[in-house]
């Protein structure tokens, strides 16, 4: 029987000369690594003939790398026509690309898809699909058959308008409902012996390794410790069901380290591009190892470290990817970076806590905390039944990106590389990006917000008060939705054809191709029917828990893809850059939303704010309701839902805030302060209070009644303030170190002060520092009168808190609410003004 394969990864071989894939063998959980069997090449396009480029370029033909050159016919989108290319033939990629004497710095101004990684261009011409199930016929990977499931089938027969699009739906179908393998993966972490204050350089590698944790799925756990002189041991210590070994010589501890590296596919790291990887590799060479012995691959030009025999993800780089924060996992950790932030948000458990330096550490706190970082790091691919390893085989079928690729960069490469994947597959050219500027980068619409070019979103004013009955409708998937319905790419906004520059898009002085569908709309549009029509509704209808939870992974997957597709045409760090289709896919998402707040209104039901992709609607009937949505998906093609259901929303005059309390009971906040991370808790808890009453009204007569007990709530609360009755840990700042604290040049953020108070006063009493507070630390202080205006929460003192500044946060943390239940703060000092309750204090 021959065994299924996934394929995992593409890499150049530089002494092999040629591409070399890697599968998964979920049968052996090992990797395979399969050499190309085809011949193929690097290549770049040029539209100089052989003839020019014989006579012109003599060069290219002496070129130590040049291979051959050959005649091939590609569709140029940009113009609408079938050109000839010669397409020139490299031994290697450096000698396309990669030097100032390449063959395309030659042909520079003439050369065509020359900028392509090689192992990209690799899978797109093998028409390769990363994360898919394949089998091997001699060398050759064969796509495993993928059943399709009946119910899905049928979904997409209903949907499409074609057999054409429903034979591309099912391709489509078929690559999210192929079996995900479960991954045989280890995850490790690694602590250095360093003096306080001084950030161990994973380039220099001058501290000892003395400790490395790992945490598998297949049960391996545990902790390497190096013995060190001034600690005694009698015996190794204890963590439950692994297993915790001392080393007397640091190099025999790395060996066992490398070797643990090689019998693993998948490594898992936490920052391991920046620091586990390249400090094992130059430390492992300062204590004599050769490089063809390290299992890892690193230089010091390199962004990331590589495993020669496994695949390395850095989840620090997948984790704080802005797309997978707020789209995959809901903003759960929205200002997080670390280990610990992220780990608490996702899995309830985070870091050991510690105020020693590592290196003073006892060996059983150091395996303790050693251990647990492994722990978490491997934890973060394992909560939800290995939620994060599926979510990101499926990110690799959808954008064709090898497993590294993919968790290593953002949404815009994953989003270019799907592109370039469709180009290949349709025999289409690939633009240069200033070609596309040159023909279509003008801009018709002026920006509101500073730094923009083109006018974005709606945003409705709402009109300020308390309403009943309010119900929020959204617009399923918004933009790819216009992207679809108005024919959007970059090779159809504004098109060659005469005949077509009548169809405008309402609000510019751009037009739509009528002539063909363009590969974005195309493209996009497929991705968003199956989301919303097939596999969002089978996640919703499935009675079986694992299928449900199947398809609610593809689904999230794929909302990943559609939330960030048209943005990218917008950015000009992106190679499709193209201006209009960014801005006419704002102008249609304006059209949708003002077409819709008219069809309300001539329904009778009033609008009190609408927000991109939502209206709030002031108690309408369901009659009323039912009409309002069926027009919007007669007229405009896009499906209108019901998002939320509130007893009663709270408007400020401010855009993009509000409050609500939800039919279920739970308050809904929208940009307000008081949700804030760094707020101290003393009003962060007030906030909440204040909320927490609010919600309980469940009509105007009792909102009435809570309007004055928030009034009495805040009175309260600043008597106590302002008689020092609120303990110092309520008025702390909590704030994270972004970098380490010798980083922070050009400014002294409060922090920064706080945290160096606490080193010199360590210092001065005790002449060394037994905390290492460095880069990830939470750095806590409070508001002081004096002339530092910060001191560390250890440092000080109740009556040396500066009152003024704490009733500020108060008043523009709570304003946001009390302006919307017109409650004065001022008043409810006492005095007529902020000011005024200063100059009396003074």
């Amino acid at each position: 029987m021959t065994s299924v394969l996934y394929l995992f990864s593409v890499r150049y071989s530089g002494p092999d000369g040629k591409a070399v894939m890697y599968f998964y063998d979920d049968e052996t959980g090992t990797l395979k690594a399969v050499p190309d069997y085809s011949g193929h090449k690097p290549y770049l396009l040029t539209d100089y003939t052989p003839e020019e480029l014989i006579e012109k370029f003599p060069e290219v033909l002496r070129h130590p790398g040049f291979n051959k050159i050959e005649v091939v016919e590609k569709y140029d989108a940009l113009n609408d026509r079938w050109v000839i290319m010669t397409k020139v033939e490299a031994l290697d990629p450096l000698s396309i690309g990669g030097s100032s004497k390449s063959i395309r710095e030659v042909l520079k101004g003439h050369a065509w898809e020359a900028k392509i990684k090689y192992h990209h261009c690799y899978i797109y011409d093998k028409h390769l699909i990363p994360g898919m199930p394949y089998t091997l016929t001699n060398g050759e990977p064969k796509l495993a058959e993928v059943e399709v499931p009946q119910g899905i089938r049928e979904l997409v027969k209903t949907l499409s308008e074609d057999k054409v699009q429903e034979t591309e739906m099912l391709e489509w179908a078929k690559l999210l409902n192929a079996p995900i393998p479960k991954i045989r993966r280890i995850a490790i972490d690694i602590e250095v012996e360093s003096e306080a204050l001084r950030v161990p350089s994973p380039k220099l590698a001058e501290d000892r390794v003395i400790a490395v944790s790992f945490y598998s799925s297949d049960g391996r756990k545990g902790v390497f410790l190096l013995k060190r002189r001034n600690m005694n041991a009698r015996e190794a210590p204890k963590i439950p069901n692994a297993d915790v070994r001392f080393f007397e010589d640091e190099k025999d501890l790395l060996q066992a380290v490398f070797s643990l590296l090689d019998s693993y596919p998948v490594v898992l790291t936490f920052n391991g591009d920046n620091f586990d990887l390249p400090y094992l590799y130059n430390r492992a060479l300062k204590l004599g190892f050769r490089k063809e012995n390290i299992p890892i691959v690193w230089s010091e030009k390199s962004e990331y470290a590589d495993l020669r025999n496994s695949i390395h993800i850095d989840l620090y780089k997948f984790f704080t990817n802005k797309s997978m924060k707020v789209y995959a996992f809901g903003n759960k950790y929205r200002e997080g970076q670390t280990l610990d932030e992220i780990a608490s948000a996702l899995i309830g458990k985070g870091k050991v806590k510690h105020e020693d330096l590592i290196s003073e550490m006892s060996y059983e706190r150091l395996a303790e905390y050693s251990f647990r970082d492994a722990e978490l790091t491997y934890e973060l691919t394992a909560f939800n039944d290995d939620l994060v390893m599926k979510l990101i085989i499926l990110m690799m079928r959808i954008s064709k990106l090898p497993m590294e690729d993919l968790t290593r960069h953002n949404i815009s490469a994953w989003i270019r590389n799907m592109f370039y994947f469709e180009h290949r597959q349709r025999g289409w050219l690939i633009p240069n990006p200033e070609e596309i500027v040159q023909l279509k980068g003008e801009t018709s619409t002026r920006a509101i917000i500073k730094g923009k070019k083109y006018l974005g979103a709606i945003v409705i004013d709402p009109i300020p008060g308390v309403y009943f009955n309010v119900l929020v409708v959204d617009f399923a998937s918004l933009y790819p939705s216009v992207i679809k319905t108005g024919n959007l790419s970059y090779e159809t906004v504004r098109c060659p054809h005469e005949e077509c520059k009548k169809n405008i898009i309402p609000g510019t002085t751009h037009w739509v191709c009528t002539r063909k569908r363009g590969m974005m709309s195309s493209l996009i549009g497929v991705l968003r029917d199956l989301r919303v029509y097939v596999y969002k509704k089978v996640a919703k209808e499935s009675k079986d828990s694992a299928e449900k939870q199947q398809y609610e992974v593809i689904q999230s997957a794929l909302k990943v893809f559609l939330n960030a597709s048209y943005g990218v045409f917008g950015s000009e760090a992106f190679p499709l850059y193209c201006p209009p289709v960014a801005e006419g896919t704002t102008a249609l998402g304006r059209y949708a939303i003002l077409k819709t707040m008219r069809k309300a209104v001539d329904l009778g039901i009033p609008v009190l704010y609408g927000d991109t992709d939502s209206l709030f609607l002031w108690n309408p009937s369901r009659e009323q309701l039912d009409k309002l949505l069926q027009s919007v998906l007669d007229e405009l093609k896009i499906d209108l839902s019901i998002d939320k259901e509130y007893k009663w929303v709270v408007f400020s005059e401010r855009k993009k805030n509000y409050l609500g309390a939800l039919k279920d009971g739970k308050v809904d906040v929208k940009g307000l302060v008081g949700k804030k991370r760094n707020t101290p808790d003393f009003v962060k808890n007030l906030f909440t209070e204040i909320t927490s009453l609010l919600s309980k009204a469940e009509n105007i007569t009792s909102f009435e009644e809570s309007i004055e007990k928030v009034r009495e709530i805040i009175r309260q609360a600043i008597k106590e303030l302002k008689s020092g009755e609120v303990p110092l840990d309520q008025l702390a700042f909590n704030v994270v170190l972004t970098k380490d604290i010798q980083e922070y040049n050009k400014t002294t953020p409060q922090h920064k002060k706080a945290a160096q108070q606490l080193l010199s006063e360590y210092r001065k009493l005790y002449g060394s520092v037994p905390v290492n507070i460095t880069r990830g630390s939470i750095v806590s202080y409070v508001k002081t009168r004096d002339k530092h205006g910060v001191k560390h929460l250890q440092l000080a003192r109740i009556d040396e808190v500066d009152t003024e500044k704490y009733l500020e946060v108060m008043k523009t943390t709570l304003e946001q609410v009390l302006d919307a239940l017109e409650i004065s703060f001022d008043e409810l000092l006492g005095v007529s003004s902020i000011d005024e309750f200063l100059k009396i204090k003074q």
